[in-house]
């Protein structure tokens, strides 16, 4: 067989085959679906290659925005009193509830009396048997006036009985201490409270044997109306605050939140400051009072406050995702008329995490991007995206159609 013929049979084996395999990427062309006409034109991600970038937007605000300095602040009682006994004897009534709320002089609990009032008895009867005395011997010593005036006792025998009546006058005057003694000890036997506040839990139960040596109080009061709370800033806050403190305005408002600072517990005003800094930590103690009438407040509470200082009236303010930062500082993607983005450098002041307050670089009513700046450029052509509303669910007629919304 010559090579003519070898070459002919080799070609034509391999000829169907690649004939079948045409035929196979023809259909499998012919029948791909194709993309939705949404895709049509974009590259990898659904986005665009040079296509509109797709961004959310929000305007440039004006409004009061107000300066805090933060801090984390411990609420503290102005007047906390241990309630203990000034007497001793045993615990006979007690007349308050726990967590009840009390007046200056309201009677708490009682100590057995009866061994002062004893005591009392006695001190009185002690008393009018030297007034007695003491009356006798005033008597006498007008009787030896009388007798010396004519000449007929000794001067010695008057200068005498003058001694023993101011003898007697001393002894009375004790005596009368001590009654008023017995009395002040018989008054201890009804523990009023000394303070208006709130009551803690009770210590000492009736029946038990107390001492005004004992280290375990009767109850605790706690003032809670009104309250304060302590707290520090750095130093470098200290001018802003003696500033607006020096203004001689209103007193600066201070906020108290909860850990989380999602729920505004109370507002109160800045009381006082420490005389001095702390050298250890650079931060200068403060105090705040709040009226706490709904009693929000309670003592040992930790507590995140806020100190207004200052209130900037109509103020240019973006959303705080809106401020970019980049080498050559701050600046915010602005959206013109023509749905291209410019870069713009801005001066960003103050922030509370949601909105930032802008110094200068934006106007009023410009169209900010918020999402989306990954894929920006100066320049750039872009689509803003907004929000569907919400579709509110129909309303449920029957029971079936209860489960048909559930199933």
């Amino acid at each position: 067989m010559s090579d003519t013929q070898t070459s002919s049979r080799f070609s034509r084996r391999w000829l169907f085959p690649a004939l079948g395999l045409l035929v196979i990427v023809l259909l499998l062309w012919w029948f791909w679906p194709s993309p939705p006409a949404e895709q049509k034109g974009r590259g990898p991600w659904g986005r665009g290659d040079g296509g509109p970038v797709p961004v959310r937007v929000a305007p440039v605000e004006q409004g009061d925005f107000a300066i805090q300095l933060k801090a984390l602040g411990t609420v503290t009682a102005y007047n906390t009193v241990n309630v203990r006994s000034r007497v001793d004897g045993e615990l006979v009534k007690v007349l308050f509830e726990e967590g009840q709320m009390v007046k200056a002089g309201d009677l708490l609990a009682v100590i057995d009396p009866r061994p002062y009032e004893v005591a009392l008895q006695q001190a009185e009867g002690t008393l009018q048997e030297n007034r007695a005395q003491l009356q006798n011997a005033e008597i006498d010593l007008k009787r030896y006036q009388g007798l010396y005036a004519e000449d007929s006792i000794a001067k010695q025998t008057l200068d005498t009985q003058l001694a023993l009546v101011n003898q007697y006058r001393g002894t009375l005057q004790a005596n009368q201490a001590a009654v008023n003694e017995a009395k002040l000890n018989l008054q201890f036997t009804q523990i009023r409270a000394p303070i208006s506040g709130r009551l803690g839990l009770r210590q000492v139960d009736v029946g038990n044997l107390i001492s005004s040596g004992d280290t375990t109080p009767l109850v605790v009061i706690t003032q809670t109306l009104p309250i304060a709370v302590s707290f520090t800033l750095p130093e470098g806050d200290l001018p802003q605050v003696l500033k607006a403190r020096a203004s001689g305005g209103e007193p600066l408002v201070v906020e108290a939140w909860d850990r989380s600072e999602r729920q505004l517990l109370a507002t109160g005003e800045l009381e006082s400051l420490d005389n001095q800094i702390d050298t250890t930590t650079g931060t200068v103690r403060m105090k705040a009072r709040f009226a706490n009438a709904d009693e929000i407040l309670f003592p040992n509470q930790f507590v995140n406050v806020r100190l207004r200082v200052e209130t900037r009236r109509q103020a240019s303010l973006i959303p705080a995702a809106a401020l970019q930062y980049g080498s050559r500082g701050t600046f915010v993607f602005v959206v013109g008329a023509d749905d291209k983005v410019s870069v713009r450098s801005v001066q960003a002041g103050p922030s509370d995490g949601e909105r930032t307050l802008i110094e200068e670089g934006v106007a009023l009513g410009e169209r900010l991007v918020l999402e989306g700046t990954d894929r920006l450029r100066d320049g750039a052509k872009v689509e803003v995206i907004t929000d569907p509303p919400a579709t509110p669910l129909p309303a449920m007629t029957s029971e079936g159609d209860e489960k048909k919304r559930d199933a």
